[in-house]
């Protein structure tokens, strides 16, 4: 009896192991918090160890990262009003096919969707 009681204590151990890591990577995944983040000073220290950088490329190398992100934010800045045609375009087809339930129901996502995006811009690649 001792031990099937142990067997079950382990199986039961187990499964918590199981159930909680899925629980993590669930979480982490459908919050973004697992996404790699782009940042100047990770692509500047990776190239730097990697290829084993002077002082001076690294400075240079610092500049040529800030210069494509300022380039790549005015790209953004240009396109983001077809984006936003695009999704305005998709969000009237959406409501023309919506009864009212649905309509107040879609209008209110629509209003959470915006207010994440203005507060989670998306930062250029």
């Amino acid at each position: 009896m001792t031990r099937r009681a142990y067997l079950y204590f382990m199986l039961t151990f187990l499964l918590g192991i199981v159930v909680g890591g899925v629980g993590v990577y669930t979480y982490g995944w459908y919050t973004g918090q697992w996404q790699r983040k782009f940042s100047r000073h990770h692509v500047v220290e990776y190239l730097r160890r990697h290829l084993d950088l002077s002082n001076t490329q690294t400075t240079e190398l610092k500049q040529i990262v800030d210069e494509m992100q300022q380039k790549q934010r005015e790209v953004q800045q240009q396109v983001e009003p077809q984006f936003q045609a695009v999704r305005e375009e998709a969000r009237a087809r959406t409501r023309a096919i919506l009864n009212p339930q649905q309509l107040q129901k879609f209008d209110e996502m629509v209003k959470r969707w915006d207010e994440w995006r203005k507060k989670h811009p998306h930062p250029p690649r």
